[in-house]
């Protein structure tokens, strides 16, 4: 990267309930030196988005965005993706490109259909998964497409770690606690297999994306994509391309820098349910196959897998000395959650070309422990 006299100044765009909060403290450590001369977090977005990059008096305008936005609740409508997550993407692309903003990191979730069989890397092309997965796809083809945006596209596993609200590895925890509390076995809806699940530490998100802001500084887009650039391929329905503003032809080709991030973990649906069931005293298992295919198939299989989920979870909060009035944890699932989800990533390209280096590679009890401690510690896990 280019020598600086000052310290960037850095602008996160996300709610504080997803990746924001983990970044964040990453950035400004409440131990050490800070990584930033001023940080702004944004997560309420305003009519006018050029307010959003207007910085404070006094203060040089911001170097680098992170951009960690998007409806991350899959059973929104089409009409809330394309408002939440791609326009609300586009627009903050498009005045970072105004801005000349050194580095635009886009965080991507993993919301597509991967192999059992193997691992993708970044020239694969897997199919986004459901509506949410389409929409999601849509918005790096958008950012693509938007001329001098220093983008940088990260695509993660199942994320986890202190603070982290919602996802697969939350609920497992959550969940998991109920069934040692209840000192019965968790069960799976779905066979063992292979499954993968891979997984990533928060911390190794907010590591990652600082290190490819810093990369794409150095570069510049044009040689960023030369050196790492990949095709964003069109998985939507054509007759929207009209409809939708900011949207792509499909045989446009559109390449733009792209990182896979997972941990050395290679996690699967049986490691990660034996994992955080061994930690809070229970087993995982799974059901038979008749009780297997009458849960996938019964209407209220959610409702009644969930019966006991959030009735154990209610007497852990009712019971916790001292109380907690309020959580923002929950032990229920809702049909995506009980649904399979494979995600199957290579985390090869970023350690060899960006020389980034993992954190925290293992998911293990004492992840665990660290992530139910900090819970503890701000009153929104039960103590029993």
């Amino acid at each position: 990267m280019a020598e600086r006299s000052e310290k960037p100044n850095v602008l996160i765009c996300g709610g504080v309930n997803t990746y924001t909060r983990a970044l964040a403290a990453y950035l400004v450590p409440l131990e050490g030196e800070s990584l930033v001369s001023h940080l702004r977090i944004v997560d309420k977005y305003l009519a006018i988005v050029q307010a959003t990059f207007d910085p404070p008096e006094g203060r040089r305008p911001y170097d680098y965005v992170f951009d960690l936005t998007g409806e991350v609740r899959h059973d929104r409508t089409e009409m809330i993706q394309i408002n939440t997550t791609c326009n609300v993407s586009r627009m903050l692309g498009q005045e970072a490109a105004k801005r000349k903003v050194k580095a635009y990191i886009r965080v991507t979730l993993p919301f597509y259909e991967t192999t059992s069989k193997g691992s993708h890397d970044e020239k694969d092309d897997p199919k986004p998964e459901g509506t949410i997965g389409i929409w999601w796809h849509e918005t790096l083809r958008m950012l693509a497409a938007i001329e001098n945006l220093n983008l940088v596209i990260l695509r993660v596993g199942f994320v986890y770690g202190s603070y982290v609200e919602f996802g697969d590895i939350t609920s497992a925890i959550t969940v998991g606690s109920v069934y040692g509390y209840l000192k019965k076995p968790m069960k799976s809806v779905w066979s063992p297999g292979k499954n993968p699940t891979n997984t990533l530490h928060a911390e190794d998100l907010a590591g990652a994306a600082w290190a490819l802001a810093q990369w794409m500084d150095s570069l510049g887009r044009k040689e960023a994509d030369s050196l790492s650039g990949e095709t964003i391929l069109f998985h939507n329905d054509k007759s929207k391309v009209s409809q939708v503003e900011g949207m792509q032809p499909p045989d446009k080709k559109l390449i733009a820098p792209l990182f896979n991030l997972v941990d050395d973990s290679n996690s699967t649906l049986l490691s990660v349910g034996q994992t955080v069931t061994s930690f809070f005293g229970t087993t995982f298992d799974f059901f038979n196959l008749g009780e297997r295919t009458m849960y996938k198939f019964m209407d209220d299989a959610v409702e009644d897998i969930n019966e006991h989920h959030v009735g154990g979870w209610t007497q852990m909060i009712q019971n916790s000395n001292p109380p907690i009035p309020k959580t923002p944890l929950s032990a229920y699932m809702d049909k995506y959650a009980l649904e399979k989800h494979v995600v199957a990533f290579n985390n090869t390209k970023i350690k060899e070309v960006i020389g980034y280096q993992l954190k925290r590679p293992h998911f293990n009890h004492d992840s665990i422990k660290e992530i139910v401690d900090k819970w503890k510690e701000e009153g929104s896990w039960p103590i029993l």
